[in-house]
């Protein structure tokens, strides 16, 4: 009997231990599983994949800080690759012309011809026959060469200047902060969109305000390029040839009629100084002559009263007979 209960107590513990055992081995491996769930949450977490979202409870320093990496991330995503050359062309000719008016007129129309305008036109009289005129076109920049030419040809060229200047750093630069600061501006518009506190609306409003007003300047600087690169610049300046006799064609030495002439001019103009001075100086006179009236009538009056006063003195000192 007393074997039996050792063998069956040896049976007991032995199913005991298998159990156990059995128990730990699916212990261990749920442990594993879990701990490898947690560990790919954590570096989901860290991916910032499956990460939450952060609020605005902390203030608006934190969500500004989060989204200077995306607004950067989007700029360099949204910078544009140069599509060619920009470059500015600028001419300027002087062009000595038998007829201004004609030559302008010309310039007008090959200017226009070519998908072009006159910029600004300012014409000058020199005398009753000449003038000169000074006029700013506005060109396709493939056309310049061309019309450049047919400008240079209207008449005797005097001078001409030619400048490019190569903007295409400038152009792509300035394309590349426009994108950033629209993806700005796009990122601070949502954060309005998910503001809770009032500070954090008045915060981000002025933050919006300061980056509009830079992507304006920045549209504006984009607009400017774009406008002096497709249209080349061309100042135009017509003259008219000498008057004749500069040259000294005409005899040197002057006859009796300059000589009449001169006399003449000095002689009108000698009475046209007269007058001003007579006209400068008439309110004097007149008022001079106006004293001297005056002072002659208050002198005969007291003439008149001192004459009859004598007779009567001597009548009285003379004595009676």
């Amino acid at each position: 009997m007393r074997r039996q209960s050792k063998s069956g107590r040896s049976a007991v513990r032995a199913r005991a231990a298998l159990v156990a055992g059995t128990l730990g081995v699916l212990l261990a491996v749920g442990g594993c599983g879990a701990s490898g769930d947690s560990a790919g949450s954590g570096a989901k977490a860290a991916d910032g994949k499956a990460a939450p979202r952060e609020g605005f409870a902390d203030g608006d320093g934190g969500a500004a800080a989060s989204a200077a990496p995306e607004e950067q991330a989007a700029g360099k995503k949204a910078a544009p690759k140069p599509g060619g050359t920009h470059v500015i062309r600028t001419a300027t000719l002087s062009v000595e012309v038998k007829s201004v008016p004609k030559a302008a007129a010309a310039a007008r129309g090959v200017a226009e011809g070519a998908g072009g305008l006159v910029a600004s036109e300012n014409t000058e009289r020199l005398d009753d026959t000449r003038e000169t005129s000074h006029l700013v076109l506005r060109v396709p920049q493939e056309r310049f060469q061309e019309v450049l030419r047919e400008l240079a040809g209207s008449g005797k060229l005097l001078s001409r200047t030619s400048n490019a200047k190569d903007v295409t750093d400038q152009v792509v630069d300035v394309e590349s902060r426009i994108a950033t600061q629209r993806a700005s501006v796009a990122r601070v518009r949502e954060l309005m969109d998910r503001a809770e506190k009032i500070s954090d609306v008045v915060a981000l409003e002025g933050e919006l305000s300061s980056r509009q007003s830079d992507l304006e300047s920045l549209l504006a600087q984009q607009a400017s390029l774009k406008d002096r690169t497709s249209l080349a610049t061309i100042t135009l300046d017509l003259t008219p040839p000498d008057a004749p006799g500069d040259d000294g064609s005409k005899d040197e030495d002057p006859g009796f009629l300059d000589a009449l002439g001169g006399g003449w001019d000095a002689f009108v103009t000698m009475l046209r100084w007269i007058a001003v001075a007579f006209g400068a100086a008439f309110p004097f006179l007149l008022t001079a002559a106006l004293a001297v009236v005056v002072w002659r009538v208050v002198r005969s009056r007291r003439a008149s009263r001192e004459v009859p006063a004598a007779p009567r003195k001597e009548a009285q000192d003379t004595p009676a007979p």
